[in-house]
């Protein structure tokens, strides 16, 4: 697939660093084997140095030596990641005994790294959840400046070429904030439009989607749409946005010029970002399954640094796929 093989070959020239938490877990090994072969990223694996020997020599995994490794009951930075963790959750009642023992979770001690500036970006979740990998996340590495939410993005591979960007579309929120507020969706469009860049590699035109288009309807739910529309060409004014527009005014160009006349994104869009977290999952899978789409992600954005997770049904190849991505996500190109 072309997108995926650019998504590798960019990573390849960055030589970004990502920690693998589940560094024992054997698909996470697998695929680890595979980003150091290709030189998709540089690695940094997490487990006992023992048990990530003797699982790479039974599978034959001939590249796990040029991973760094690191045993989180023998850590030499630990006291440097305990003091750091103090000095961010001290005064919201960590003690220094509670973080003697979670600097030891390699799920805590990977969020340490990354914002110790040892790391570039994190993925996990095949043996762990959303919830246990997310909460040190949100606990240490926070979100960017400006964004107070974290959203996940799809990259839309469509069969039809006639939409998006040659087939290429990127739908937003589809994985973790159920109702946002007009600010906390623009922030999701900015942060998609900036994933967009990052990893789809072209210039977003983003549509804030309604069942509305240009005042065709009156409700609440609109007018959050609108707002969110105003406050999030402010935050990017060298991004392409517009809205509210329904989802055939933002893609079929007659019909956009028909809804929204003088619109610079009707009928042309290549980002949707949905007003509620319901609209967009049901829209991705939808489109995933009638359209014989493919889906890659979610992608988490609006993290300070990037930090992915996996499904833990994942297969090798999608944990490859999202250490790419999380590579071309640190270089913010």
């Amino acid at each position: 697939m072309d997108l995926l093989r650019n998504i590798k070959e960019n990573a390849k020239k960055h030589g970004k660093k990502i920690v693998l938490p589940e560094g024992t877990e054997i698909r996470t090994l697998k695929a680890a084997d595979i980003i150091l072969q290709e030189g998709i990223a540089n690695l940094v694996l997490i487990g006992n140095p023992e048990e990530i020997s003797r699982l790479a020599t039974e599978n034959g995994l001939t590249n796990i030596s040029k991973a760094e490794v690191v045993d989180p009951n023998n850590n030499p930075k630990k006291d440097i990641y305990v003091n750091k963790m103090l000095e961010l959750r001290q005064s919201k009642g960590l003690t220094p005994e509670a973080a003697e023992k979670l600097i030891v979770d390699p799920l805590y001690l990977a969020t340490l790294m990354i914002k110790c500036g040892d790391v570039d970006g994190e993925v996990a979740g095949a043996a762990n959840t959303t919830g246990d990998v997310l909460r040190p996340a949100f606990q240490y590495v926070k979100t960017l400046p400006g964004i107070s939410v974290v959203s996940g993005a799809f990259i839309m591979i469509l069969k039809d070429k006639e939409y998006g960007n040659d087939g290429l579309m990127v739908f937003a929120d589809c994985a973790v904030h159920p109702n946002p507020t007009a600010q906390e969706l623009a922030e999701i469009a900015v942060a998609t439009g900036k994933t967009t860049r990052a990893i789809a590699g072209f210039e977003p035109k983003i549509a804030m989607l309604s069942f509305s288009s240009k005042g065709s309807a009156k409700h609440e739910m609109v007018d959050k749409v609108v707002e969110a529309t105003r406050l999030a060409k402010e935050m990017a004014p060298d991004m392409q946005i517009d809205g509210e527009l329904q989802s055939d005014a933002a893609i079929v160009p007659a019909i956009g010029r028909s809804k929204a006349p003088g619109s610079e994104i009707a009928g042309q869009a290549n980002v949707l970002v949905f007003p509620t977290l319901e609209t967009g999952n049901i829209t991705y899978k939808l489109v995933q399954r009638l359209a014989h789409a493919e889906a890659i992600g979610p992608v988490l954005q609006g993290m300070a640094a990037p930090i992915n997770d996996l499904s833990r049904g994942c297969s090798v190849e999608d944990i490859v796929n999202l250490v790419a991505i999380t590579a071309n996500q640190a270089a913010g190109k």
